[in-house]
């Protein structure tokens, strides 16, 4: 343990370790402005209108009747009928609509920093001046217990959502206020939180309790943040630290309102990860999106209080899950039953899960194990996740969005405008618009670079204003030209990430070449120096194509051949390959070439190889023979995996035979 992180725990003082770059201190261009821009100028509004037509806006006004039980449903217009994957009727999940609108108020508020919209803006304030008029005099806010069940409320922690909802809505109030500058938000919540803390805690007479779906935790360590208010961070460790103690709580729960404690639809507590308590626990089980929220809010307190007990558990969770149950794209949850996980190596790719959301929590875990220091093997699955199982789930143009993400598809699986459990498209929206904090984070006196493309961070360090402006065509090139501009010349360490599917790397200073073994440490080269205006830092990442092959313990892969290039996993769709594609082998002398197309899916690299394919003639007669299928020559072209169902539908397979 090292001594400030000893002295943090002794103290009690919260520990800087390194933190993200606020969204308003990175400007992102490129590859990942193109997606920033489709999520201001269409999804963002979209959520708002797709939460108004769901009624959701009924629930929350108070000066409306309660709407009750609600179905929500709306009969397509003529060009949603003629959308691709348009649901006509949609059922949402109503007892968290409180989560949409907090999801969908974070969007909103990271895409104004984009660009401005004034209409999006007054929508959100009324939303707003609902729940500032819902909020009872004790603090407590909750629109399902408030207007639909009224008199339950903290009475069934495990299913019913209310801290889940709560910590959505914490973390839009934070957003929207360091979006806007607007408090009413914020304050909003801040007297939720106050009366959350004097609700549950280890005091005498406070309920022992923790949500049934993690997320609070998170929020909380959020607002600490940003009001300087120490209370809400030890609420959110008391959270983490209560989960799984026996007496357990949901059973005590369970029991004092008449309810059987093994009425329990999922019959074991391994689905909200509550079976141990969290440092015991050491395998990836359950609901995928509530595992990685737990585990972001743990690498939270991990880092803020120097906690090396949640650090060993966090690692060992990390092991299994990249070792055992982790699709190639970044995808997490095999299985639509528990919207989780299953057993080990058990990957199917047609029927896979895969939840944009969960993609999107391996994201904010990833991102939060960076707190306690740069380490690539976090870092490197971010950008994995990132750029394939999480943006897969928001179309090109911000309008279109997938809930699962399997890789493969017979080309029945198209993109829908809205979902009956709407979780995802605000998930996928805030992620997207705040991609600014991923890419960089800073402690006292270093700055770490986790991801590369055209962006300017500004940042001060040791007081002193720095700039550092990265100019890149990442991910389809591996040049990286970054220029640090600061005020005055100030001393920092520079930490660059070295990833692991680069081959090659080159690092020069100033035209100077750096040894970058003997500056590397745990994936990231380090370079501290003073820093003068206009230093120059040129990293060459050689972005060679990659055959991946899956550990031959998952069944669904055997013999079978994955394709990368730099961070990207491809696909193979039917609109660029004539014929099933399940009949197509790519032979391992394959020459396997990358072709720039700037017009296609918004410009993309694609790859391209001559393979094989199985043909069907002479089989109209029958099912089985001895003699083997014909083979003839095929040309496969392949596209960036998240940009897939963009064009026409298809067939889709990322796994093709190899051979």
């Amino acid at each position: 343990m090292t001594a400030h992180r000893s002295a943090a725990r002794k103290t009690g003082k919260l520990s800087l370790a390194f933190r993200p770059l606020p969204v308003p201190q990175v400007d992102v261009r490129g590859f990942w402005g193109d997606r920033v821009d489709a999520v201001a100028s269409r999804t963002a509004d979209i959520l708002y209108e797709r939460c108004v037509e769901a009624r959701m806006l009924e629930q929350i006004d108070p000066d409306r009747p309660s709407p009750g039980l609600v179905i929500p449903f709306h009969s397509p217009s003529p060009d949603e009928a003629a959308t691709p994957g348009f649901t006509g009727s949609t059922v949402t999940t109503q007892m968290f609509w409180d989560s949409d609108w907090g999801k969908t108020i974070e969007t909103a508020a990271y895409s104004l920093y984009r660009r401005r919209n004034d209409r999006l803006e007054k929508n959100i304030d009324a939303v707003i001046d609902m729940y500032e008029k819902l909020q009872q005099p004790d603090g407590y806010l909750s629109s399902w217990y408030q207007r639909i069940q009224p008199g339950l409320r903290w009475t069934n922690l495990r299913d019913c959502h209310e801290l889940y909802c709560a910590g959505h809505l914490i973390e839009g109030a934070v957003a929207y206020f360091q979006a806007t500058g607007k408090r009413k938000l914020l304050d909003i919540l801040c007297r939720y939180a106050d009366h959350i803390a004097d609700t549950f805690g280890p005091e005498p007479g406070k309920q022992k309790g923790y949500c049934g779906h993690e997320e609070i935790e998170l929020a909380l360590v959020k607002l600490a943040r940003a009001t300087g208010q120490r209370k809400y961070m030890e609420l959110a460790k008391y959270f983490i630290d209560q989960r799984g103690v026996e007496p357990h709580y949901f059973d005590e729960e369970a029991r004092a309102r008449g309810a059987d404690p093994k009425a329990y639809h999922f019959k074991t507590y391994e689905y909200n990860q509550s079976h141990r308590p969290v440092r015991e626990q050491d395998k990836v089980v359950g609901h995928a999106v509530r595992a990685m929220y737990l585990y972001s809010g743990m690498a939270d307190i991990a880092t803020e209080y120097g906690d090396d007990t949640l650090r060993a558990a966090l690692d060992r969770l990390w092991d299994d899950l990249t070792t055992k149950s982790l699709y190639v794209t970044g995808g997490i949850g095999p299985s639509a039953h528990n919207e989780g996980f299953t057993s080990d190596y058990d990957l199917p790719n047609e029927t896979a899960y895969a939840e944009t959301c969960a993609s999107v929590g391996l994201v904010f875990w990833a991102s939060r194990m960076l707190g306690m220091g740069p380490d690539a093997r976090y870092a490197d699955m971010m950008e994995r996740a990132l750029y394939n199982g999480s943006i897969s789930g928001l179309s090109l143009d911000g309008s279109l969005f997938f809930y699962e993400n399997p890789l493969e598809s017979r080309g029945k699986h198209n993109r829908w405008k809205w979902h009956r459990c709407p979780c995802c498209p605000p998930n996928i929206g805030r992620m997207v618009a705040s991609i600014g904090s991923y890419f960089y984070s800073l402690a006292d006196d270093a700055l770490a670079v986790h991801l590369y493309g055209d962006s300017t961070a500004r940042f001060d360090i040791a007081g002193t204003p720095v700039s550092v402006v990265q100019t890149s065509n990442y991910p389809w090139d591996g040049a990286v030209s970054i220029r640090v501009e600061p005020d005055a010349p100030v001393e920092f360490t520079l930490h660059l990430r070295v990833p692991s599917w680069c081959r090659k790397a080159t690092l020069k200073v100033n035209g100077a070449s750096v040894d970058l073994d003997a500056a590397s440490n745990d994936g990231y080269a380090a370079m501290r120096r003073e820093w003068q205006k206009g230093d120059r830092v040129e990293f060459d990442l050689d972005m060679s194509i990659s055959r991946l092959f899956a550990n031959p313990q998952v069944r669904q892969d055997i013999g079978r051949v994955a394709l990368a290039r730099g961070p990207l996993i491809y696909c193979v769709e039917e609109t660029d390959n004539a014929g099933q594609l399940h009949r197509i082998s790519l032979p391992r002398t394959a020459e396997i070439e990358a072709h720039p197309e700037p017009n296609l899916l918004g410009g993309v690299v694609t790859l391209s190889a001559t393979g094989s394919r199985e043909t069907a003639e002479n089989w109209d007669d029958g099912l089985y023979r001895t003699e083997a299928p014909a083979v003839e020559q095929a040309k496969l072209k392949a596209v960036p995996y998240y940009a897939w169902d963009n064009r026409d539908p298809g067939e889709m397979v990322v796994w093709l035979r190899d051979g």
